[in-house]
This record gives structure tokens, C-alpha cells and sequence, in this order.
């Protein structure tokens, strides 16, 4: 398997540390998979993860940001986060209705107490990775 720079800023690390322990083990999930989908997404030769608006966020440069965040207004779920005037998420919603939950044009939102649905995940962050090379294409590819 091709490994990939992941460029780390150390202040993402206290954003975790400052969870609830019930929330960081997911927030390292996620996060874990998306260093994980980076590695195995063609094009992709570094990461960069990071801090924007205060929230763990991960950018290359082919591809749009990706912020993963929990919020204690809503306790029972977390969210990733994608720029809203992208087609990613509309086209997210298209593809996986059935799937995942939404929020608007921006998010996808996930349950604290729920599995991480990992396929349909690592395909959205592969495509909001390369999302410069797809943004062209029906369905962004997908």
C-alpha cells in the first residue's frame, strides 16, 4: 500500500483531547478513516489535517476541505463537514439517500450510537478529496 505525507498540526490533537471520551473514540474513527481513504485514493500524495473555524480539518490539493466536528448543541450525533457550495453533498444525497443523514448542503451527520458507515463514507471522502478532478463529471464520478 502507497503512503502518503500526512502533514499534522499539533492544536487538532488538544480539539480531540477536549471531547468527551464518548465522542473522541468516534472522532478517531472518522478521522482514522479518512487518513485511511487518503492512502488509498489514486492522486492523492499528501494530506494536510489541520485546524479551520476550530474544527479538525483535512485538505490536499486536488480536493476540497473536509472538517469533522461534534457539537454539545447536538449530544447524540457529530458531523463531516464539506463546503457548501461544492456539489458535494447534493450529490452525496443523490447517491446515498437510503444511507446516510444530512444537514442542508454541507454536512453528512452521524449517531453517536450508530456504526460508521464505512463504504459509503470512504466514497465520499475520496470523491471530497479529489473533488478538483471530478467536479466535472455526473455524479461527481461516483
Amino acid at each position: 500500500m502507497k503512503k502518503i505525507e500526512v502533514k499534522i498540526n499539533p492544536k487538532v490533537e488538544s480539539v480531540f483531547n477536549n471531547y468527551p471520551d464518548s465522542v473522541r473514540k468516534k472522532m478517531n474513527s472518522l478521522r482514522e478513516l479518512i487518513i485511511e481513504t487518503a492512502n488509498k485514493t489514486e492522486g492523492i500524495t499528501n494530506l494536510e489535517e489541520t485546524l479551520k473555524w476550530g474544527e479538525p480539518s483535512y485538505l490536499t490539493k486536488k480536493g476540497s476541505t473536509i472538517r469533522i466536528d461534534w457539537k454539545s448543541k447536538n449530544p447524540n450525533q457529530y458531523a463531516m463537514y464539506f463546503q457548501c457550495t461544492s456539489r458535494l453533498v447534493s450529490t452525496f444525497r443523490t447517491v446515498y439517500k437510503n444511507t446516510l443523514d444530512f444537514e442542508g448542503k454541507r454536512a453528512i451527520i452521524l449517531q453517536l450510537k450508530e456504526d460508521l458507515p464505512k463504504e459509503a463514507l470512504k466514497n465520499c471522502i475520496a470523491t471530497a478529496l479529489t473533488y478538483h478532478k471530478v467536479k466535472h463529471l455526473p455524479l461527481l464520478g461516483m
